[in-house]
């Protein structure tokens, strides 16, 4: 299949090139920038006058369920919800049934995804069996089979030593460790985040201390064992001074923010919708000031989804009895412009922190657009908006957003040269 893109403003943050050019794509890789290579001829041609071309989006944090959560959503229609957001590469969490923890389920979520055929789809394999926080998973063998880095999510460990134990055995082989933190003892029976607005809703709070505590922990053990680390999900302004500190002081650390952490805050559980149940929670406004200013900053080098899909039955319940997370793989981009609306960040700053920041943090093959390189590619019209909820094809629609109205939306999604999603 050979294909060109004609008229489009393509904007690279890797290599920072910002042009209004044509690309031309053949055997799934980009084959020219600007004019066509000699004897190429094109099998289909897409007008892209007055629509932004972009690397793929690389998501560093979805949920894809399957397998055994199939009510929840499952590989295809996650994935097929994925491309529609102009997502092209993401990393699955391991906590599926049976758990992401042996070569053999790493090989199913592989195959299914191929299978699949519409975004690429790198597997994070568990730290320990079953999540148990005390038997180290097969890490070497995991990696063989394609995990490219390994979690514990937000499921605790039996001890600090332990810990310290699987982080020097990843050291020792180079695999990158992600850390959810959240200190399960200070959080415990909590379902949002300890203040005035908890307090007056009568909601158990989880204080800052709860992220913060384990963070440093985490912090000196990545400094004493050397491992490759990148925060997932972090949600105050304490953890962004401590994380700019350890990166400073020469750390290998790396992190991202919940897209809705950097729209939304504990003041908007006043009408105690468990659409907004999430965990870790939604903070305060000043901590959602300072995820803001990181993201600006490159502190934070990514904005992951948090994808997290659930049946209905799941958040018809109160709110602290809710499943908590949200449903937000496939409008990730319209929710992500709105810090470009807000004047945060500029077009190409943003798209930094939405394709190579978060592929350089794990160091994935994704993330850039440049000769030679996949076409990984999404093309999206910033004049038109995004009617939130219109065509949704996750099947959770556990999403606080659905029926509003955001800027930019997805025209057309390529993976590997192949156009998987279509508006």
């Amino acid at each position: 299949m050979r294909l060109s893109i004609e008229g489009a403003r393509v904007i690279d943050p890797a290599s920072q090139f910002d042009q209004i050019t044509d690309l031309h794509i053949a055997a799934g890789h980009i084959v020219g920038i600007g004019a066509a290579p000699d004897g190429f001829v094109a099998n289909q041609k897409i007008d892209a006058r007055g629509l932004i071309a972009s690397p793929g989006l690389v998501d560093l944090n979805v949920s894809l369920r399957e397998p055994g959560r199939t009510r929840k959503g499952t590989i295809d229609s996650e994935t097929r919800a994925a491309a529609a957001g102009g997502v092209t590469s993401l990393c699955s969490l391991p906590d599926s049934q049976p758990v992401l923890d042996t070569p053999a389920v790493a090989e199913l979520i592989l195959d299914r995804a191929e299978r699949a055929g519409q975004v690429r789809v790198f597997p994070l394999g568990a730290l320990t069996r079953g999540l148990d926080g005390e038997h180290l998973s097969e890490l070497v063998a995991l990696r063989d089979v394609g995990c490219v880095a390994f979690t514990q999510g937000l499921a605790p460990m039996k001890s600090n030593r332990i810990l310290r134990r699987a982080l020097e055995y990843a050291a020792g082989f180079d695999l990158p460790v992600i850390f959810m933190p959240q200190d399960a003892d200070i959080a415990e029976g909590g379902s949002a985040h300890e203040g005035p607005t908890a307090s007056r809703l009568g909601l158990v709070g989880i204080p800052e201390t709860a992220e913060t505590v384990a963070l440093a922990r985490d912090l000196l053990l990545v400094e004493q064992t050397g491992v490759q680390a990148h925060f997932s999900g972090l949600t105050s302004a304490r953890a962004m001074d401590m994380l700019a500190t350890a990166q400073a002081r020469g750390l290998r650390v790396s992190a991202d923010v919940a897209m809705y952490q950097l729209l939304l805050c504990d003041e908007d559980l006043q009408g105690f919708s468990s659409l907004l149940h999430v965990q870790p929670p939604l903070r305060s406004s000043q901590d959602r000031r300072a995820l803001r200013e990181a993201v600006q900053s490159g502190v934070v080098q990514a904005i992951a989804s948090h994808h997290q899909p659930h049946e209905q039955e799941a958040k018809r319940v109160p709110f602290a009895a809710s499943a908590p997370g949200i449903s937000s793989i496939e409008i990730l981009l319209p929710l992500a412009l709105t810090l470009v609306a807000d004047g945060l960040l500029e077009l190409p700053a943003l798209l930094s922190r939405l394709t190579c920041g978060p592929a350089q943090a794990l160091n994935l093959p994704a993330g850039r657009l440049a000769l030679d390189e996949r076409a990984d590619i999404t093309l999206f019209n910033p004049a038109s908006d995004s009617q939130i909820g219109q065509n949704w094809l996750s099947k959770g629609a556990n999403c606080p957003f659905i029926g509003q109205t955001a800027p930019g939306k997805v025209s057309h999604t390529l993976c590997n040269g192949k156009l998987v999603f279509q508006a």
